[in-house]
């Protein structure tokens, strides 16, 4: 279907840079944009919170995984 719209022409350019960057056509820049702004949301949001999730475990994983070691009645005490 064919359509016109309005841009600035500030705008027109740049994205006339931006799909000669990724070797493709402008018509194709324009429908990857609306595709991304008009799917489905709750799939994107999914998808951003298990990788937040995966972020903040890997942060919190402990970097020190040695077993503790018990300590003497003379340490615990301060004996030595």
């Amino acid at each position: 279907m064919k359509t016109t719209i309005d841009l600035p022409e500030e705008i027109l350019h740049q994205a006339k840079i931006v799909a000669a960057q990724r070797k493709t056509t402008l018509k194709e820049l324009v429908m990857q944009g609306l595709a991304l702004v008009t799917e489905d949301r709750s799939d994107r949001a999914d998808e951003q919170h298990l990788e937040l999730a995966e972020r903040l475990i890997a942060g919190l994983q402990a970097t020190n995984t040695e077993p503790l070691q018990p300590l003497t009645r003379d340490e615990i005490y301060d004996r030595q």
